[in-house]
């Protein structure tokens, strides 16, 4: 599976996302390759450090996304993409190939009619693609007393996006993770809130990928299966 993290634009938490997700996707048990194709490398050049069991590749190009990616997607289970704040040749290659598109966007009324346009080359690939990639708008860098707006979700709705429920809050730790080498959840009690709104974050999008909905799956068959099987043996 490919997953692109979109939006063309910069300092809306995109590396942080990718980063955070490779790791997370590793502690699930899935095999992840880091597709870095921002020429800033931020992501690649945190996670070697933070994560360095994690495969990452480089691809610098458009020609280069179209022509590897593919075959990255054999290597693996998932590929995370990192895609770059403003290249929209770039941007639109890594689409054309995506299953799911997760935006980050800041939260705000403004941010909300902006939203349209940061997300103009994903509503193309889209309608090339008869909806593929699946997109879902993730608010990030929200401020500790937000509430989600009308704005936003009326924002979200005319795009015929989803808008995850969990968000990602205003932290210093998340600004600081990429100089400590790590990701939130191994700083200790500095980073335990950040990795938990991180982890609930990623259970929410991609239940399928985690062992935490796998686990109360289990339970829940198991539950019926005990409630069951006394009106069988009675009857």
């Amino acid at each position: 599976m490919i997953i692109v993290i979109a939006n063309s634009k910069g300092g809306v938490g995109k590396s942080t996302i990718a980063v955070h997700l490779a790791a997370w996707l590793k502690e699930q048990g899935h095999s992840v390759i880091l597709a870095d194709c921002d020429t800033q490398h931020s992501s690649s050049e945190w996670l070697k450090e933070a994560e360095p069991d994690i495969r990452y590749e480089r691809l610098a190009s458009p020609e280069e996304i179209l022509d590897r990616l593919r075959e990255l997607n054999q290597e693996a289970d998932y590929v995370i993409a990192d895609g770059p704040g403003s290249n929209s040749e770039t941007s639109r290659a890594l689409l054309l190939l995506a299953d799911f598109a997760f935006v980050p966007c800041k939260a705000g009324m403004l941010e909300a009619r902006a939203l349209a346009q940061a997300t103009k080359v994903l509503q193309q690939v889209q309608n090339i693609r008869n909806g593929k990639p699946f997109a879902t708008i993730i608010l990030s860098m929200v401020g500790k007393h937000y509430r989600l707006t009308k704005d936003m979700k009326d924002a979200a709705e005319a795009l015929e996006m989803a808008l995850a429920d969990s968000m990602l809050t205003q932290k210093q730790v998340y600004a600081d993770a990429p100089g400590q080498r790590a990701v939130v959840w191994k700083l200790g009690s500095r980073g335990k809130n950040a990795g938990q709104e991180m982890k609930g974050l990623f259970d929410e999008i991609l239940p399928l990928a985690s062992k935490r909905t796998a686990k109360a799956k289990r339970k829940s068959v198991k539950s019926s299966a005990e409630f069951i099987v006394p009106e069988i043996e009675e009857i």
